[in-house]
């Protein structure tokens, strides 16, 4: 069985089952499974690099990178053109933006060096669409611009958030404030600074154990969950503002 199948299986399980105190256990688990499927989707072993945007970056240029991100055709090479004065092929069909089209734009003395990306589509995550490198240029920026289809926006938003999110990007979020040390013995040593309203010892046991990580300290600093407990174990999430 493949990657997508395996995370299609978890997804599918994940969604029949009832989040409450009995099942709170099993769905971290199922949560660090489909995190580590995740990863390998994001950085495939001996891909030579296929999912880190090949054929689309563009060297980072001036003090900010911002990329237009939306799906095909709402109007991304357009913004580009007025902003930057830079031509990005516009048409009245989808996908005429095919690689990574560059502007920049100077705000305040700051040069900010704008992205057209290549439109994306539901399942870019898993690869469809070239999806995986257009996302990939998306994690180097260090602000997403959402464009969006004015007669679907709540739709196409959710949408976009949801890959974006599947490829460990996360919007308008910090990073949770957890103290996280592996250890070579001594057990887990676990503090909770403050209540934890949907965490508990047995689920991180149970997401450390999927990681095999017995040994480490973990101070929660904040009222975390169980996705704030994969992400800060996978370590290879970025925070941007959108």
């Amino acid at each position: 069985m493949g990657v997508l199948e395996r995370i299609a299986d978890i997804e599918a399980e994940m969604e029949k089952t009832q989040k409450n105190k009995a099942t709170a256990r099993h769905l971290g688990l199922l949560k660090a499974q489909l995190a580590k499927l995740r990863r390998e989707l994001i950085d495939p072993k001996g891909s030579g690099g296929g999912g880190k945007g090949e054929g689309f970056d563009v060297a980072k240029t001036g003090d900010a990178r911002i990329g237009f991100v939306g799906f095909p055709s709402v109007g991304k090479s357009t913004l580009l053109t007025n902003l930057a004065g830079v031509y990005s092929e516009v048409a009245a069909y989808e996908f005429t933006t095919l690689t990574t089209v560059p502007g920049v734009i100077r705000y305040k003395g700051a040069k900010i060096q704008l992205l057209d990306l290549p439109g994306i589509i539901e399942g870019a995550k898993d690869g469809k669409g070239r999806g995986k490198q257009v996302i990939a240029v998306a994690r180097t920026c260090n602000l997403i611009f959402i464009i969006l289809d004015v007669l679907k926006p709540l739709g196409h938003k959710r949408l976009i958030e949801y890959e974006l999110e599947g490829f460990g990007i996360r919007l308008n979020k910090e990073p949770p404030n957890i103290y996280f040390k592996r250890k070579d013995k001594g057990g887990l040593n676990y503090q909770a600074l403050v209540p934890q309203t949907s965490l508990d010892l047995d689920t991180i046991k149970a997401i450390l154990g999927e990681y095999k990580i017995h040994n480490a300290d973990i101070i929660l600093r904040c009222d975390a969950s169980e996705d704030d407990i994969i992400d800060l174990i996978e370590g290879n999430r970025v925070y941007v503002p959108a």
